[in-house]
């Protein structure tokens, strides 16, 4: 039975962890040191870390790790991943240097527009108000302007502006749709508060236009939101080569039986949902790492991701392949909303250590190294699933995490490694080799 609390938030940082561990932990002392190992007590990185949520009690560490030999557009990355899995980033760099011999990737920005959403409710006559849009479009923009001016000076800003007629599926409900462009910001508050400050206008602006003044009733703003569906702010990932350079002597067979078995596969994954599901969650394995590694809101770009993958009603993959006239592509399209200034991109020590690494991209060239990762990461996975099978690889990989929960000791470890180097790896063979 748990224990409630009153005052929780105003508590100070110890005195948070002490009553968590006192409460709630089968052993509090180990708790508490626990916790207290995972923080830098009194440094300006803790600082600011705490700054980031709301009663924090301590530090959740995540490995830090790098995908070298990324060859994207010509220019060659040493890519940061924040992952637990070990396999992600061993088959995104695998990938890579497969790719690297072959031309590396290519990638290009298809479209940066955001979308942004007023919702509301209105009694008065549709075609009126449709009519008198126009107006009411050029007043807002005009009344927006002060929010709108420095992001402008950058290249951004609003883009365009539609109404929407929505009394069909729901009584007297109307939306504004907004259309931004951010620059090399994700863009969540500058939305935000150019959509707030179009509902405050709202009824005044709807009063003052032309045809409405003598409408029953006034607008009432229901909300008013950024969209993180983003279908407009896309990037493409690419690769191809002759079919026969997809040899290599790892394969296990002809490079062409190769290509049709890996086309058929991207095939299955894009008319069976289930299939479609495994197939794009191994894109975002290496797509979250990279968000992640630079601050960026994967929660955001996954929910888009998937909305993205079933825009025609069925969810489908988000990678297709071609073999045509002897040459191999495979290809990704996904849309993603990042930004390479502001928020914690700014403020999280790590977040600008690995910008840094990259050359400190503007947001169009960070959605073109996460997009490569993402076909990198699907390459890896469907060719080990069309040749050797997936646990292979990656139950070899799941090795030291095995000897780790079994407490192996170091000299055990060193010859586990060594014998199952050429044997199938799982927990009962690993087990039965420690004697266990």
């Amino acid at each position: 039975m748990g224990t409630s609390v009153n005052g929780f938030s105003k508590l100070s940082k110890e005195a948070k962890a002490k009553w968590v561990a006192e409460h709630y932990a089968s052993n509090p002392e180990e708790t508490l040191q626990l916790m207290k190992s995972f923080q830098q007590p009194g440094s300006e990185v803790q600082k600011v870390l705490d700054g980031f949520s709301e009663n924090t009690v301590s530090n959740f560490v995540m490995p830090f790790s790098l995908a070298p030999n990324f060859v994207i557009n010509g220019k060659v990355y040493c890519v940061p991943m924040v992952i637990e899995e070990s396999s992600v980033v061993a088959a995104a760099s695998a990938s890579a240097k497969y790719w690297m011999e072959r031309g590396g990737f290519n990638c290009e920005v298809l479209g940066t527009r955001k979308v942004g959403q007023l919702h509301f409710s209105w009694p008065g006559d549709a075609s009126a108000l449709l009519a008198a849009f126009p107006e009411i479009r050029q007043k807002l923009l005009e009344e927006t302007a002060h929010l709108t001016r420095n992001m402008e000076k950058r290249g951004g800003g609003i883009l365009d502006m539609e109404l929407l007629d929505m009394t069909s599926m729901e009584p007297e409900y109307y939306q504004i749709r907004v259309n931004f462009e951010t620059c090399d910001t994700m863009g969540a508050n500058f939305i935000n508060s150019v959509l707030e400050e179009i509902g405050m206008l709202l009824n005044d602006i709807f009063a003052e236009a032309d045809g409405l003044q003598h409408q029953p009733g006034s607008a009432t703003v229901i909300m008013a939101i950024l969209s993180n569906f983003t279908p407009e702010c896309i990037v493409r990932a690419s690769v191809e080569c002759p079919v026969e350079k997809l040899w290599d002597k790892n394969l296990g067979m002809e490079a062409d039986c190769f290509a049709e078995k890996f086309a058929k596969a991207i095939r299955i994954a894009e008319i069976d949902s289930y299939r479609a599901t495994t197939h794009n969650k191994g894109i975002f394995n290496g797509v979250d790492a990279v968000i992640l590694a630079t601050a960026n809101d994967f929660r955001a770009i996954e929910a888009c991701g998937h909305a993205f993958a079933a825009r025609d009603g069925q969810y489908r993959s988000l990678s297709h392949c071609e073999v045509r006239d002897g040459i191999f592509r495979f290809w990704l399209d996904i849309p993603l909303a990042v930004g390479t200034v502001g928020g914690l991109t700014h403020l999280h020590p790590m977040a600008k250590c690995a910008l840094d690494i990259l050359g400190n991209p503007g947001a169009t060239e960070l959605m073109q190294i996460i997009a490569a990762v993402g076909l990198a990461q699907n390459f890896a996975a469907v060719r080990s699933l069309t040749t050797t099978g997936i646990q292979k690889g990656h139950m070899k990989m799941h090795l030291t995490n095995i000897l780790n929960h079994l407490q192996a000791s170091e000299a055990q470890v060193i010859a586990a490694l060594d014998y199952f180097e050429d044997k199938k790896v799982s927990f009962s063979t690993v087990r039965a080799f420690l004697g266990r």
